[in-house]
C-alpha cells in the first residue's frame, strides 16, 4: 500500500510472524504437473526425483540434504538435483547464491559446480564483475526434464539475474513462505509455457509467487506478481505494466481472447515491485497514476546481495 508501509522490509512483508516449516515439494497439484519429456528419456536427475520437475511451478527442496557431492560419489546427490532445478530456473546463478541454494560454504559450491561441469550438466566462467557465474548445458537442461534453450547469460542481463535470484533467495528464506507452501513460478517457466503465444508488446514479469488456498495466511489462494527493478523505466510505460499485469485474467500462454476478459477475476492479487533507489521514484510515481488500482502495487528495497558487487573479476575464462 502507498505510504509508510513502502518502508517495511521484504522479510516483514513475506514473513508475517509464521513459524518455520520444513522444506519440503511442493503442493499436490504441482507435483502432478505434467514433464515436458517422456520419463524414459530422461537421466539421473529425474528419474531419481521424478516430481522435483514440474514443467510449471518451482517449489521449495532442501538443497542441504545429503553429504555427498557429484566429484565424490559419481552420482547426482538431492542437494546436486535441487540445485541443477534451481540454477536452471534462473537462468544462471553467482557462485555466492549458489552457496546460499545448497547451503554450503562457496569454496564447497565451486567443487560442486566443478564436478557438474565434469558431468557435463553445466558450465562456469567468470563473465562479469565478482565471482563465477554457473549455468546448466543442454544435457543438464535434458537431465532436469526442461526444455530450455541452453546458452550462457548475456552480459547485459547479469545484473538483473543477480537480483532477481537474490529477491528469491530472500522470499524463500522467510518463515511464512515454507509454512504456507508457496511456489515461485518465474520468468523462464513463464516464457516456457507461453511458447511462441506471447505478444510482441506483451509483458512477462520476473516471477509469480503462489499462495496456496487454505494456507496459513491472510492471502492464501492469490497469485502475485513480481518485478525487480534496478534501473527506472519512464513513468508512462511503468504504469503501463503495472495496469496490464493487475487487468490480466488468463495465465500466460493462453488464447488471446482469456488475457484480459472484463468482470473476470484478476489473475494477481497484487504486484510486488522491488526497486533500487535509482528505480524507485519512477516507480512510486507510476503506481500514483493507478487511482483505485494503486493499493494493490506493493513497493519494497531490493534485499541485501542483489547488486553485483564483490572485487572486480577476472579475464573470463573458466572458473577454477
Amino acid at each position: 500500500m502507498p505510504g509508510s508501509h513502502d518502508m517495511l522490509p521484504l522479510a516483514l512483508l513475506f514473513g508475517l510472524c509464521l513459524t518455520t516449516g520444513a522444506w519440503r515439494y511442493p503442493l499436490a497439484a504441482c507435483l502432478t504437473a505434467p514433464c515436458p519429456l517422456p520419463h524414459r528419456t530422461l537421466p539421473r536427475v529425474v528419474s531419481h526425483l521424478p516430481r522435483v520437475a514440474p514443467s510449471w511451478c518451482s517449489g521449495l527442496v532442501d538443497a542441504s540434504a545429503g553429504t555427498t557431492d557429484t566429484t565424490a560419489s559419481g552420482r547426482l546427490t538431492e542437494r546436486d538435483i535441487a540445485g541443477l532445478l534451481f540454477v536452471a530456473d534462473m537462468y544462471a546463478v553467482q557462485l555466492d547464491q549458489l552457496a546460499a541454494v545448497l547451503a554450503v560454504t562457496q569454496a564447497r559450491a565451486r567443487t560442486v559446480a566443478l564436478g557438474w561441469r565434469r558431468a557435463g550438466y553445466a558450465e562456469s566462467a567468470r563473465i562479469g564483475p565478482g565471482l563465477p557465474w554457473c549455468w546448466l548445458t543442454r544435457p543438464g537442461l535434458s537431465a532436469c526434464g526442461l526444455s530450455y534453450r541452453a546458452a550462457s547469460p548475456a552480459l547485459s542481463r547479469l545484473a538483473h539475474l543477480r537480483a532477481v535470484t537474490a529477491v528469491r533467495l530472500a522470499l524463500e528464506a522467510t518463515p511464512g513462505y515454507a509454512a504456507a507452501g508457496a511456489f515461485w513460478r518465474g520468468e523462464r517457466r513463464l516464457r516456457a509455457r507461453a511458447g511462441g503465444r506471447v505478444g510482441l508488446r506483451e509483458h512477462i514479469p520476473d516471477a509469480e509467487v503462489h499462495w496456496p488456498d487454505g494456507a496459513p495466511v491472510g492471502f492464501a489462494g492469490e497469485c502475485w506478481a513480481i518485478e525487480a527493478e534496478l534501473t527506472p523505466k519512464t513513468v508512462a510505460r511503468t504504469a503501463a505494466i503495472m495496469r496490464e499485469i493487475l487487468a490480466r485474467t488468463g495465465d500466460y500462454g493462453c488464447p488471446a481472447g482469456q488475457a484480459q476478459v472484463p468482470g473476470a477475476p484478476s489473475r494477481h492479487a497484487r504486484v510486488v515491485y522491488l526497486c533500487s533507489a535509482a528505480a524507485r521514484p519512477a516507480v512510486a510515481r507510476a503506481r500514483a497514476t493507478l487511482a483505485g488500482a494503486a493499493g494493490r502495487v506493493e513497493i519494497r528495497g531490493l534485499p541485501p546481495g542483489a547488486d553485483m558487487g564483490g572485487p572486480p573479476g577476472r579475464a573470463v575464462g573458466r572458473a577454477r
